[in-house]
Parts: structure tokens; C-alpha cells; sequence
């Protein structure tokens, strides 16, 4: 038996070494799961399952890498390379390019990307004299998105009412015609949006029999990952295409499943038992990542979730520090207390700035973080933030390179027809939309044919649309003798790129000649990568591996380490030594918008428990009582899921927030006379008053002082020797947000004296000693 098979524990070695039928491997968090992905996949290979039968589909391109790197160290990274190994996306996409002409595409389709889907619809919306603001692009694109990864053709749509409906009583009637103008428009294009793929190959093995038995035949084996992110229309692919031979292995985690706002559907995990009755159940329950204290929080959480697989997350890891919760005045508090903690533990343990790792729930909320960082001087980066792919130098030159390849490709044409600037109005490109739209020809042929039909341009204008054709032309025969790269830095010089962009001098467009410049520095580092791998260094393999990249594949390397900001949702399937979870607050986390059913509750549930397991040594939970929202300052409540850990994992840096001491029953005598006798009043407020002395008997006495201290503020704000008459340098004091700190020096008169401080929580701090509320503990 191979080495790699001992390195596994019992439950690991028996999902390897399980051969043929349907499978199911239900994996807690850090249980290995990419490890025996990769191992079974090897021992299927060692044991005469040729590579060409295997398919494996991932979620990410790097997951995609680093399984095939891992399986090309076992059997060789010649035969690694046979396997149909990638993302959902780019499978479909290279079987689509061989069976296209059996949808009426061509081979070299291009691939829309969201912007350029957003863009065509704007187009489309526009012709049609629609109001904008009723038919919002980004969302009517949304809206068909849904549509098609719940396989909802057009004819679909027209053929049920309810969504028609739906779409009337929205005030927008005319989705169906946006939709079927914009598939119409697709297929003119000779494109296909991301949506598209999965939509497409679901045409393509429904439609085609003989090619659904050829891609049985040939994909004996299927193995996925991730299941539990699979949305409906990813399902019926996979099913139809493992209906033959049935050995398929699912690998996921219910527990995990976050993505149901992109159409991942939680069901289809859930009901694999029930799709194959045969199945084998393995279950990965040892956690190799974090603490006992981490994954024993996590799982005291997650079990207040009804719907879920039975599964029992454990570990022999050492029990760990408590997770540390903290609580601040705002958010720019709470910025500045995780700035601290990640410079002293980088200081107290000679940590790196890369086992740093901060989560929040929605992106507006990394401004306070980044602030903080930056007064720290601590180098950060965030994810999920505009893309290099997506800054508009980029796609412009990306827009010149796809006509090169499909000169049909509309929503390239119409962003570079006048870019650089050449005389090219926007009426002028309306006049030729509107005649591709009667002729049913692409924007470019009726530019080839230009003076056969009467477009009512005049001469000047013609010449210049000929001049930009001839252009194209001249590029699209040097495309044919150069590589990838000598084709793009062609462009880059004959279209005058560089010279537009240094035309004001700014930094910002210093900024982006250097982010042109690195578009070919990375269109020369694929080609040289593709060519040492024998694999296809072509331009159209390029810009099909742009548009399939995701952020974490796109973004420029850089050797220094950083701090990583991002939303949960991106930081699945990464583990960082230390984690800070910020904005653990009510209508934040979990959001407002996710707390109208219990499937939604449960899904933000379980995005914490991904967010606290990302974690390996440390974890942290902030959450401020004020925070800026659409420009006004509202007050914060804790998160319920801060309540749901069982508390002997966790350690208050700050006491908990107080409880209101309001009533909660209404007043009887608003009413009229109060009944004589409330045999209920007193034992209830009785009952309460012996539960906050039992759970907060600290903070109970803290907010009595607070309270005290608060009163002689108000009456005697003159008077500062009721504040600092007895501290001294030296002395160990408590504040009631801070918490402990030293005294380091004094200074100032009165009421102008002010203490510095070093807190344990958020460093040193000058405070006013007459508003400071400071108790002198030591």
C-alpha cells in the first residue's frame, strides 16, 4: 500500500480506499477533506482508473491547482495532467467549445463577464425607452440569473404566470422582454455570460443524447466538491452525466453551506441519501486546524440549527486560549482596538502580518479597519474589493484583445470603438445598433457593409468607422503570427493607450499606466507558464482564463506580508492563526435582510460558524454599541450568536452590554383603574432582578458607580479634584470600556488634567481625568 495511505486516520483511509458507487463524504471544518479528495483521486489512478475518466469539479481555481499539484506528487505530474480537473465554469466551458456548433455558437465564444452582462442590458433597457430607475440593470440582471440557474428558459418564463405576475406587481412588466432581447442579443454576439455555461451544457446533454452518452462514457468517475454550494442547475448536470456508471463522491459540509443568495441550494446534500439509495456515508469529524476552545464555540453554535446532517466536529489539538470578545463605544473604536491587538501579539509572539486574518459581514465595513491599520502602519489587503481585472484600463485593453478573437463580441466593440478618442459619437453607435437590431447582423458586419445601407452617417464619420475596421483587421492578421503577448503590446502602441492615460499627469493615471503595464507583464508570465506545461498558451486560453478567474486568482502576488480584510463569504476555505470576526451586532450579523425566516436565520448561523472556524489558535469577537449607518449614528445589541457559545469558551476583555432597565409591560393605568391584586409583578421583576445578579454581579456594581460618578459630573464639573485627587503615576486602573490599564504619566491643571494610559485592549490613551470614570484597582 502507497505511504500517502498511512498518513490518513481511520475515517480519511476508508473514503479513499472506497472504489465504485455513489459516496458521500460529510466533512466538518479543517477535517482534511481536500486531503482525501486528492488521495482518492491518486489511488483510483494507482489502481488502473485511467485519468481521462476521472472528472473532478471544484468551486475555486485555486482549489482546482492545488489538487492537482497535490496529485501530480503521487502519480506524476505528466499523467495529473489527463484529468478533467477544474471549476464547474470552466469544465462546461471547454466541453461547450467542442459541442458549440450543436447550439449554434461558435467555438471561440466569448465569455461575458458581469460588467459586460450589466453593460448589454443597460443597452437593452435603454432602446426599449424603459424608465432606468424602475429597470435597474444590476438588479434585472439578477433577476435573470435566478432565472437560468433554476432553468428557467424564456420560453419557460412566458409559459408561467406567476413570475410573470411577480414582475407586474414589481412594476416591471417588461423583464420577460429584456430577458428574451438579451439572449437574443447573446447569441447575435456569439457569447455566453457565466450563467450561460451551466444553462448551456444543461441544453446541450438534454437536447443531444448522443453527447450526454459520450461524456457518460468518458467521466466514469465523478468526484465533487464543495456539494453543498451547488446550486439546482449544477445538480442536474452533475446527476445526468454520473445517471450511467453512478460512482460519484460528493465531499461538503452542511454546515457550511453560505451561498444561497448566488442559488446554492442546501437540499442538495441533504437529499443525496435519498438520491442514491445505495449510498456510503464517511464522515470527517476530527478537526486538524483549531483549538479544542475554537471548534467546541463553533459547535455550540451551529447545533441551535434545525435543519443539518448528524455530525459530532472534535479534535486532540490543545485546549487553547478563550475566545476573546470584546466590546467598544463605535466602530472607529473597534477598529482601533484590533490595530492594537495585532500589533502586540506581532510583538509579544514575532508574528507576521499574514497570520492575521479580519472578517466582517458586508464590505462598507473594512473603512474603520483600514483606517486603524493605516495610523498603525500595518500592511493590509483586502479582498472582494475591485478586482485588477475589473479596473476600466484593463478592460479596455481586455475589449481590444476579445475582438481579436470574435469580432461579434457587441459590448467589446462598443467599448472601444471610441476609446481613445476618435470621433465616434455615441449617436453614431446608436444608429449602427439600431441597424444591427433590423438586419440581425453583429455591429461589426454592418460596419464591413457600411455603404450598402443607408444609415444617414455622414461622410467624415464613415471614414473614420473604416479607419477603426481596418484596425481591427490589421490586428486580427498579426494575432494569427504572434503570441498572446506581442499581439497585446502591439495594441497597447498603435491604439496609443499609454499616451491617453499619462495625459494629465495624475498619480491616479500614473496608477493605471503601471496597471496596464502589469496586464502584460501577466499576459507574458501565462504564456511562458502555458508553454513549459504543454498546455495552450493561445489568446483566447488567456482571456478565457480571465474571465473564468476569481479574486483570489487575479489578484498581483506580492511578498510582503499583509493583514487580510474580507467578508466571510471569501474567506471560506482559508484558515488564518489568528481571526478577528468585527461587528458582531444585531441587524449586522446577523443582517437585517437575512432574518425573515428560519432558512435564513440558519444560513447567517452557519456563516458564523464558517467565520469562527477559519480560526487555528485565536479567535476574537468585537461588536460596538454605535455605528455609523446610511450617515447617522445608531445604537448596536449584541449579536444573539455571541449568546448561543457557551460561555465557558469565551472571555469578556469588556463586561457584557447591560441590559435596558426598562419595563417591559405596558403601564395598566393608561388604561384605567390597575386590578387591586398582580400576583405575577413581583415574583417576575423579583425573578429578574436575582438573574442579573447571579450572571453580572461585576457589571451590576460598575454601573451603579458609573451611574454615581455620572450625577456628581453633572453638578460639579468644575470641581476635578473629585476625579484625580487619587491617581497617581503608576497606578493600575479600570475603565468601564477600556478596561485595565497602567498609568504612565499625568499632566495639566483642574480640570484640563489628563492621565496617558496603556490599556491591555486599545494601547495608550490620553483621558481626561474629570470624564474618565477611572477606578484605581492597584
Amino acid at each position: 500500500m502507497a505511504n500517502y495511505i498511512d498518513t490518513l486516520n481511520p475515517a480519511q483511509k476508508a473514503a479513499v480506499l472506497q472504489k465504485d458507487g455513489p459516496m458521500i463524504i460529510i466533512a466538518g471544518a479543517g477535517s482534511g477533506k481536500t486531503r482525501v479528495l486528492t488521495f482518492r483521486i491518486a489511488h483510483l489512478m494507482q489502481g488502473g482508473v485511467d485519468a481521462f475518466n476521472i472528472l473532478a469539479l471544484t468551486f475555486t481555481n485555486k482549489a482546482a491547482r492545488e489538487m492537482k499539484e497535490r496529485i501530480a506528487s503521487v502519480v506524476g505530474a505528466s499523467e495529473a495532467k489527463n484529468l478533467w480537473m477544474g471549476t464547474f465554469h470552466s469544465v462546461f466551458a471547454r466541453i461547450l467549445r467542442s459541442e458549440a456548433d450543436k447550439l449554434g455558437f461558435p467555438s471561440n465564444f466569448t465569455i461575458y463577464d458581469t460588467q459586460d452582462s450589466v453593460r448589454l442590458i443597460t443597452s437593452i433597457i435603454k432602446e426599449m425607452g424603459l424608465d432606468k430607475d424602475r429597470y435597474k440593470p444590476k438588479q434585472i440582471l439578477s433577476r435573470i440569473s435566478s432565472f437560468k440557474n433554476s432553468l428557467i428558459t424564456v420560453r419557460a418564463y412566458f409559459n408561467n404566470s406567476d413570475l410573470q405576475e411577480a414582475d407586474l406587481m414589481a412594476s416591471r412588466p417588461k423583464v420577460g422582454d429584456i430577458y428574451k432581447e438579451y439572449v437574443d442579443r447573446c447569441f447575435k454576439s456569439g457569447a455566453m455570460d457565466f450563467d450561460d455555461l451551466l444553462l448551456r451544457t444543461n441544453e446541450l446533454l438534454a437536447r443531444h443524447p448522443d453527447v450526454l452518452a459520450k461524456y457518460q462514457d468518458r467521466f466514469r468517475y465523478i468526484l465533487v466538491d464543495e456539494y453543498q454550494d451547488t446550486n439546482h442547475s449544477q445538480y442536474l448536470i452533475v446527476r445526468a452525466l454520473a445517471d450511467r456508471f453512478q460512482n460519484i463522491c460528493v465531499v461538503g459540509d452542511d454546515s457550511q453551506s453560505i451561498y444561497a443568495f448566488r442559488g446554492a441550494n442546501i437540499q442538495n446534500i441533504l437529499n443525496f441519501q435519498k438520491d442514491y439509495p445505495d449510498v456510503k456515508t464517511f464522515k470527517l469529524e476530527q478537526n486538524y486546524r483549531s483549538t479544542q476552545n475554537i471548534v467546541n464555540a463553533a459547535n455550540s453554535v451551529i447545533e441551535k440549527n434545525k435543519t443539518k446532517l448528524d455530525k459530532q466536529v472534535w479534535t486532540q489539538n490543545d485546549a487553547g486560549e478563550p475566545i476573546k470578545v470584546m466590546r467598544t463605544i463605535s466602530d472607529g473604536e473597534e477598529g482601533r482596538y484590533v490595530a492594537q491587538s495585532i500589533f502586540e501579539n506581532k510583538m509579544n509572539n514575532q508574528l507576521h502580518n499574514d497570520q492575521f486574518a479580519i472578517l466582517y459581514r458586508t464590505n462598507a465595513q473594512s473603512r474603520a479597519m483600514e483606517d486603524a491599520l493605516r495610523k498603525k502602519d500595518i500592511p493590509y489587503k483586502i479582498y472582494g474589493g475591485i478586482s485588477f481585472y475589473q479596473r476600466k484600463e484593463i478592460k479596455d485593453l481586455l475589449s481590444y484583445l476579445r475582438m481579436l478573437i470574435n469580432p461579434q463580441d457587441e459590448e467589446a466593440l462598443k467599448r472601444i470603438i471610441n476609446y481613445p478618442a476618435r470621433g465616434i459619437g455615441a449617436t453614431t453607435i446608436d444608429k449602427l445598433t439600431i441597424a444591427a437590431n433590423h438586419y440581425k447582423k453583429s455591429i461589426f458586419e454592418v460596419i464591413q457593409h457600411i455603404d450598402k445601407i443607408d444609415l444617414k452617417i455622414n461622410t467624415g464619420t464613415k471614414t473614420k468607422l473604416q479607419n477603426f475596421l481596418n484596425m481591427i483587421l490589421r490586428f486580427q492578421i498579426d494575432a494569427q503570427k504572434l503570441n498572446a503577448f506581442e499581439v497585446a503590446d502591439l495594441v497597447v502602441k498603435q491604439t496609443q493607450l499609454i499616451k491617453d492615460l499619462e495625459k494629465d499627469g495624475t498619480p491616479e493615471a500614473i496608477s493605471k499606466v503601471e496597471n496596464v503595464q502589469e496586464l502584460l507583464n501577466g499576459i507574458k508570465d501565462f504564456i511562458t507558464d502555458r508553454i513549459e506545461t504543454g498546455e495552450d498558451a493561445s489568446l483566447t486560453a488567456f482571456l478565457e482564463d480571465v474571465a473564468l478567474a476569481t479574486d483570489f486568482d487575479s489578484d498581483k502576488k506580492d511578498d510582503k506580508p499583509r493583514v487580510s480584510l474580507m467578508t466571510i463569504h471569501l474567506a471560506k476555505g482559508l484558515e488564518f492563526p489568528y481571526v478577528y470576526i468585527v461587528g458582531l451586532e444585531e441587524n449586522l450579523f446577523p443582517s437585517a435582510m437575512s432574518m425573515n425566516t428560519r432558512a435564513e436565520l440558519e444560513e447567517e448561523r452557519r456563516l458564523f460558524y464558517v467565520a469562527l472556524t477559519r480560526a487555528e489558535k485565536q479567535a476574537y469577537l468585537t461588536y460596538a454599541q454605535t455605528r455609523y449607518r446610511w450617515g447617522k449614528l445608531t445604537d448596536g445589541e449584541p449579536s444573539r450568536f455571541l449568546e448561543e457559545i457557551d460561555e465557558h469558551f469565551l472571555e469578556y476583555l469588556t463586561p457584557k452590554t447591560p441590559e435596558p432597565s426598562v419595563n417591559r409591560f405596558v403601564d395598566q393605568s393608561l388604561f384605567g383603574d390597575a386590578p387591586k391584586k398582580i400576583r405575577f409583578q413581583k415574583p417576575i421583576q423579583k425573578q429578574r432582578q436575582e438573574r442579573m445578579e447571579r450572571n453580572q454581579p461585576k457589571k451590576t456594581e460598575e454601573f451603579k458607580s458609573a451611574r454615581s460618578l455620572r450625577k456628581v459630573s453633572q453638578t460639579n464639573t468644575g470641581n476635578s479634584n473629585l476625579f484625580d485627587n487619587n491617581i497617581t503615576v503608576g497606578n493600575i486602573v479600570e475603565h468601564n470600556r477600556f478596561g485595565k490599564g497602567e498609568v504612565l504619566s499625568l499632566e495639566g491643571n483642574g480640570a484640563n488634567k489628563k492621565a496617558e494610559i496603556k490599556f491591555g485592549t486599545v494601547g495608550k490613551k490620553k483621558l481626561l481625568l474629570q470624564y474618565a470614570k477611572l477606578k484605581i484597582i492597584g
